[in-house]
């Protein structure tokens, strides 16, 4: 079932704890599928109200992609209102995958690619962050452009725990509309044999879609997220 996959996929996006509960800042996630829908809450919410907002999600009806369920609402009034709505499409990565990019792919499965690529850290990745994924920490395995002397394009692990791993994905603004996100991706995926993968993005992010089709990922459904205005942004 789909909405088993999109239950997976949100537990390793949030890395839920050991009652199923968010970490936040998202006070409710909802996965919709066409199969049906799953949910988690945030940790610290009372238990009756999450009792009510997870009781309320399984008595929804799915709705169709790109459009939020009506129990959303609901929930957001539950919760007392005005929350902030946001949510994308969700993929399941199948490898191996196969792109052709005008450009070479480097991967984290060959040592020398991390000393050439040190010193090209994009302004985006603080000097800590790049130096642990070169060396094979958080954010590994990867696959990388480099082009004209600079990080042209990343796909990395943007999480990985034993159900899954999330992909995370950037292009220089210089080097977009060349494929390289796709031809990053699917170098990312032959790198994790055996695990299940995963694709997500935002409902606005259209270029991340066209990735997602141009590599013929399996569509899965949507996750839908409620947060408090005044929160800090999501994990995805």
């Amino acid at each position: 079932m789909t909405t088993d996959l999109l239950r997976i996929e949100l537990g390793v996006i949030w890395r839920l704890d050991g009652r199923g509960r968010l970490p936040g800042p998202e006070e409710l996630v909802i996965g919709v599928a066409a199969d049906g829908m799953t949910a988690a809450v945030r940790a610290d919410l009372p238990d009756p109200v999450a009792a009510e907002l997870l009781d309320l999600v399984s008595q929804g009806v799915p709705s169709p992609p790109g459009h939020p369920p009506d129990v959303l609402a609901r929930c957001d009034a539950l919760l007392g209102g005005g929350r902030a709505v946001s949510g994308g499409p969700c993929y399941l990565v199948r490898p191996p995958l196969t792109f052709e990019a005008p450009a070479e792919v480097v991967t984290s499965d060959d040592p020398s690619h991390a000393a050439r690529l040190h010193p090209l850290r994009p302004a985006g990745w603080e000097p800590e962050e790049w130096d642990e994924l070169l060396a094979g920490g958080a954010g590994a395995p990867w696959a990388m452009i480099v082009e004209d002397g600079q990080v042209a394009a990343i796909c990395h692990s943007a999480r990985l725990t034993p159900e899954g791993a999330e992909a995370g994905t950037w292009t220089s603004p210089a080097f977009r509309g060349r494929g390289y996100a796709a031809a990053t991706t699917a170098a990312w995926a032959g790198l994790l044999p055996g695990v299940r993968l995963f694709y997500s993005t935002s409902a606005d992010n259209r270029s991340s879609q066209r990735v997602a089709g141009r590599l013929g990922l399996d569509a899965i459904g949507w996750l839908w997220k409620l947060t408090a205005r005044d929160s800090t942004a999501s994990p995805t």
